[in-house]
């Protein structure tokens, strides 16, 4: 990925797939893929790829990767059925009751103990 180049000296270790989901959407592609650490702990790779064209022709992928843990699927999930539940009723119509006038707040949930 652009910006993230190799550094002399630096190791990456491609670590063991164990399951993988290819999800293709219009000119996207999306990859969900479950991999374990150094000790055996899960964890998934959402990656996005679009196919993309130089100047001179050559054809190339731009992929964006999120990585997430287990301690967060909850969390995330949670987000995201709330946004796609929001962008479903937005679009039919009907906004939920909890977002007058079609807004709502960014809610943030930091634990700076964590961080």
């Amino acid at each position: 990925m652009e910006g993230y180049e190799k550094k002399d000296g630096m190791e990456t270790i491609d670590r063991e797939e164990i399951y993988s989901k290819a999800v293709r959407a219009g000119k996207r592609t999306y990859f969900f893929d479950v991999k374990a650490t150094r000790n055996n702990d899960y964890y998934l790779t959402i990656t996005e790829s679009k196919k993309r064209f130089d100047d001179n022709g050559t054809q190339n992928f731009e992929k964006h990767k999120i990585f997430l843990y287990k301690e967060d699927f909850e969390k995330f999930g949670e987000g995201l059925e709330e946004v796609v539940a929001y962008i479903k009723a937005a679009l039919g119509g009907e906004i939920p009751m909890s977002h007058e006038n079609g807004t709502k707040r960014n809610e943030f949930d930091v634990d700076f103990d964590q961080i």
